[in-house]
């Protein structure tokens, strides 16, 4: 397995006109770069990725951001929140309570 873990960043972009809401115009694309730039500071290139995703269903409670192997879903993170997702999810393999998805959010997002 090349890398340890993979981060699946929203950037779907619906366009500025469509009636739902989108990752890509929330702040998905932001969200990824920082992400990249902080597996560049903890030197875990090739082993940690930063992907660009497409939709994963849940752009009305996005950006959405992905966490595997574990499947930590988070929503709504904003920049704000990158650093400790990173440290305590992707570094520290913890869940983050307050700012996980619970199930009902997966499930009712449409």
């Amino acid at each position: 397995m090349k890398y340890k873990k993979h981060i699946f960043i929203c950037t779907n972009d619906r366009g500025k006109d469509h009636p739902r809401k989108s990752c890509g115009n929330c702040g998905g694309l932001d969200l990824r770069k920082e992400f990249v730039r902080l597996i560049n500071k903890f030197e875990l290139k090739g082993k940690v990725r930063a992907n660009k995703s497409g939709c994963l269903d849940v752009c009305e409670e996005g950006p959405a951001v992905v966490i595997y192997p574990q499947g930590y879903w988070y929503l709504g993170v904003e920049k704000s929140n990158v650093s400790r997702i990173f440290k305590e999810s992707v570094i520290g393999n913890r869940l983050i309570p307050e700012l996980v998805a619970m199930q009902e959010e997966l499930n009712d997002s449409k």
